[in-house]
């Protein structure tokens, strides 16, 4: 098969949470230990850092990655979902896995997952873990996909555990309540290795807490941390990403294994995208109008976003709006301003909202616009209605980001 084929395969095949959701979600991981095992157990001979959260475990996980690049060592980096290219997922020093290893790896294997009817996910956490140490890699940033207790990446045993926040996503899984949805993160950290918590509330704090001493873990909150590096990502939300970054880096420096200079770590915030090549947080695509697209979709990240919006100076706002079918959308749209003009769209995936039915909804809560049948359409009719001193936001669902990137 050639990369398009074996992607396409992999997306088709098996389920793939991404594109249809529900089916995709498994409820133990009996498959993932299964594909391990038949791998030879390559997370074994990982050193990593492993990462779970409601929001920011990604820019958490591009944000330590960039650190350890600038500090000279080879760093793997495993994050998900993807914006344009399925090679996003899994890099080495900010490149690409290639195209070609990712052929070989299916293709060597296919008759085992078929067999064993291992999800998309599963895979890609194999690919992942034969690759980092296949390359040898002296650092693995390992981000989950969904949850913590049950997701595929939790075989690993890190230097440090990390949880960014909690929020309500993915109830439908992780639980209808902030101390259950954290009980599921918590279930990351293991036994007598520390965990850093970015940010908490009163209902997870004490789940935190609980857990880190049954399992005789130091517990670290990134509050404590008071300094603010610049970096080059911008979005506001990435305050609480960088005091949590600084946090795990402060644990493994003291753990010895690695020679971290205050220097690496003040360059490596500030070449984060040219070092790991991050996507879609408040990123600027153009001026003159000012469009920004950000990935935020649920209420936790989409209300520091929001905020932002609100401080920035225009004269018209339009927002090009998407977002998936499971998504609750009384707990969203009344964070959105209504004073702009929308363009309500619908992502090329079959989990996707009917832009016609996000357009019913969002006239509840004083939302106005048109509807478009499509990411490019609608970003398009709202770059010719915006002035040179509007503003254009993209944004609802990761998948409208990557369509227009």
């Amino acid at each position: 098969m050639t990369y398009e084929q074996t992607v396409d395969w992999m997306f088709n095949q098996l389920p793939m949470y991404q594109t249809q959701g529900a089916s995709a979600f498994r409820k133990d991981l009996t498959n993932t230990h299964l594909l391990a095992d038949y791998l030879g157990n390559p997370e074994l001979n990982l050193t990593c850092i492993h990462i779970a959260g409601t929001n920011g475990k990604g820019s958490t996980s591009h944000l330590l990655a960039s650190v350890f690049q600038e500090a000279g060592y080879k760093t793997g980096l495993f994050t998900s979902p993807h914006l344009k290219d399925y090679r996003e997922r899994i890099r080495i020093d900010g490149i690409e896995i290639a195209e070609d290893y990712v052929v070989d790896f299916v293709s060597r294997h296919k008759s085992f997952f078929e067999a064993n009817n291992l999800s998309f996910f599963e895979m890609s956490v194999g690919l992942a873990f034969e690759y980092f140490t296949s390359e040898k890699v002296d650092i693995a940033i390992i981000e989950t996909g969904l949850g913590g207790r049950l997701d595929s990446t939790n075989i690993v045993t890190p230097l440090v555990s990390v949880i960014t926040n909690i929020g309500f996503d993915h109830t439908q899984y992780l639980g209808n309540t902030l101390a259950t949805i954290a009980s599921e993160k918590a279930g990351i950290i293991k036994p007598g290795i520390p965990v850093v918590i970015g940010e908490t509330l009163p209902e997870t704090k004490p789940v935190f807490e609980e857990t880190a001493m049954r399992n005789g873990s130091e517990i670290v909150f990134a509050s404590g941390i008071l300094e603010d590096l610049p970096s080059d990502l911008s979005g506001d939300y990435q305050f609480q990403n960088k005091k949590t970054a600084l946090a795990a880096l402060n644990v493994v420096r003291g753990q010895g294994r690695f020679s971290i200079a205050q220097t690496d770590i003040e360059a490596g915030f500030l070449n984060v995208v040219r070092h790991t090549g991050l996507k879609g947080r408040w990123q600027q695509l153009r001026s003159n109008p000012t469009v920004i697209c950000d990935t935020a979709h649920n209420a936790h990240g989409l209300t520091v976003v929001m905020a932002q919006l609100k401080k920035q100076d225009f004269e018209k706002l339009h927002i090009v709006m998407g977002v998936v079918n499971d998504k609750d959308l009384g707990e969203i749209l009344p964070l959105f301003p209504d004073q702009a003009t929308y363009y309500f769209t619908k992502p090329n995936i079959p989990r996707a909202l009917g832009e016609k039915s996000l357009k019913a909804e969002a006239l509840k809560y004083g939302l106005r616009g048109n509807t478009f049948d499509s990411v490019p359409k609608a970003y398009a009719a709202a770059i010719e209605n915006a002035s040179p001193n509007d503003f254009i936001y993209v944004g609802g669902s990761t998948f409208v980001v990557s369509e227009i990137l």
